[in-house]
Parts: structure tokens; C-alpha cells; sequence
């Protein structure tokens, strides 16, 4: 009777273990999602940033993934193309031209190794 009930107990775990294992939701991959930012976003900077850099929360694909930054007319104002920062291919950053006081939009659209795409925008002021 105890060698019937060990294995009645074995397999409730199994079928338990089973269970659990189909109901789990599956490993969702991830998507770079940004992380911070410099200019934070929706700062006011008192001097105009040299470059935008964005750290992501995943690796990115250099050759697709890009940083643009406009100001209140929609004027472009990186200074070259976004680049992978050396030993970090999580984080994005674009040179600027000469920012004059005022509002700014940054709009990155990045894909990551594993394939995803994500986008998104933030703000920020140079100026008092």
C-alpha cells in the first residue's frame, strides 16, 4: 500500500507540474524600451546639450535604430546619425547642432537583437 501511494503522490506532482507549466503565460521577448535619457526627458537644460544619449533596456541594432531631434518648427538639429556608444550597445546617442533657448522634441525608433521594434518621444527646454 505505500509503493501504490508513492506513486499516486508522483503523479499529482507530475500532473501538477504539468499544469502549471501549460496555465504560465510563455516568456514574452522583450522589447528595448527607454531606460533614461540625457537631457532627462521634460527638463530644462540652463546650457545646450552637445548630444542626446538614451540608454534602452535591451541591445540595440545600430544600423536601424535612430534618434531625431526637432525643434518648435520641426527644424532637424542632430549635427550626424546616431551611434552605438562604444561598449555599451544599449545606449544611442546623436550629436546636435547649436540649440537656441527653447522647446525640443527627441523621437527615437529603435530595434532590438532580438528583433523588436519600439518607438517613442519625449521633451525637453534649454533656456530659463
Amino acid at each position: 500500500m505505500k509503493l501504490k501511494t508513492i506513486m499516486l503522490m508522483r503523479r499529482a506532482v507530475i500532473a501538477g507540474l504539468f499544469v502549471a507549466a501549460t496555465l504560465s503565460p510563455m516568456q514574452a521577448h522583450a522589447h528595448a524600451h527607454l531606460d533614461r535619457a540625457m537631457p532627462a526627458p521634460n527638463s530644462v537644460q540652463g546650457q545646450p546639450p552637445k548630444e542626446v544619449t538614451i540608454w534602452f533596456t535591451e541591445a540595440l541594432e545600430a544600423k536601424f535604430s535612430t534618434i531625431e531631434v526637432r525643434d518648435a518648427k520641426g527644424t532637424a538639429m542632430q549635427a550626424g546619425a546616431a551611434t552605438l556608444v562604444p561598449g555599451n550597445t544599449a545606449q544611442l546617442r546623436v550629436p546636435l547642432k547649436e540649440l537656441a533657448p527653447g522647446t525640443y522634441k527627441v523621437i527615437w525608433r529603435v530595434l532590438s537583437v532580438d528583433t523588436h521594434r519600439s518607438k517613442g518621444e519625449f521633451g525637453f527646454k534649454v533656456g530659463p
